[in-house]
């Protein structure tokens, strides 16, 4: 399927099934302004983290790469009354984007961004016993993800979902002889998942306004 088509497709399914509110707009707009990258998932992908979210009854959601917020809005508002959602972000002036756009969505009381390395973060969260958490979306600097799957096992439970963005890099991952270190790292990735009996998991290839991509999907297991 080409990109032109796939792209389409999205363009017919947003407005009907993950259509945007104003908070959602204003987040959009509010993360261009800042000259943000636009890596942000799209619509449809928001609306499928939030459909997790829900199918899982999460009441504590960590993700791992704030950006401009805008997932963290999608996610956030699958939780419950007193549902809490950790997000961490390392660049200050995405973080700031960010507690703009949480503020506006309304959802200051149920998101806490931590600012500052995701790598420094996950300890502390350890230390302090914040987990378990029910849900875990992992979308940061790619040679890092095999450390931050990791970290995600020991701040979850058995039920848990793993969710990890951006893996099959265009087709890339495919590629046993890439030296893009986002690749290498997404390859060991999936060898790690392929020999860890702590989870199952696949990967969803993806197609869409994004292009070709796709996520790692995992369950924790008792």
């Amino acid at each position: 399927m080409s990109t032109d088509i796939s792209a389409a497709v999205d363009a017919y399914l947003a407005p009907r099934l993950a259509p945007h509110d104003e908070a959602l707009r204003a987040a959009v707009e509010r993360s261009e302004a800042a000259g943000l990258p636009p890596i942000a998932v799209t619509p449809m992908q928001g609306k499928m983290l939030h459909v997790l979210a829900r199918s899982v009854a999460a009441e504590s959601i960590l993700e791992i790469g704030t950006l401009g917020g805008y997932s963290t809005i999608w996610m956030g508002r699958a939780l419950p009354e007193g549902g809490r959602l950790v997000t961490l972000e390392a660049d200050p002036k995405h973080a700031e984007v960010a507690r703009q756009n949480i503020a506006a969505a309304g959802l200051g009381d149920r998101v806490e961004l931590r600012e500052g390395p995701a790598i420094e973060s996950l300890p502390l969260l350890e230390q302090e016993e914040a987990g378990p958490f029910d849900l875990v979306f992992i979308d940061a600097d790619k040679p890092s993800i095999p450390d931050y799957y990791q970290w995600a096992l020991k701040l979850t439970r058995p039920g848990s979902t793993i969710v990890i963005d951006n893996v099959v890099r265009k087709g890339k991952l495919a590629d046993s002889e890439s030296r893009d270190p986002a690749v290498m790292a997404c390859r060991r990735m999936v060898e790690l998942l392929s020999a860890d009996d702590r989870v199952a998991a696949t990967v969803l290839q993806t197609v869409g306004a994004k292009g070709h991509d796709g996520f790692v999907l995992a369950t924790v297991l008792g």
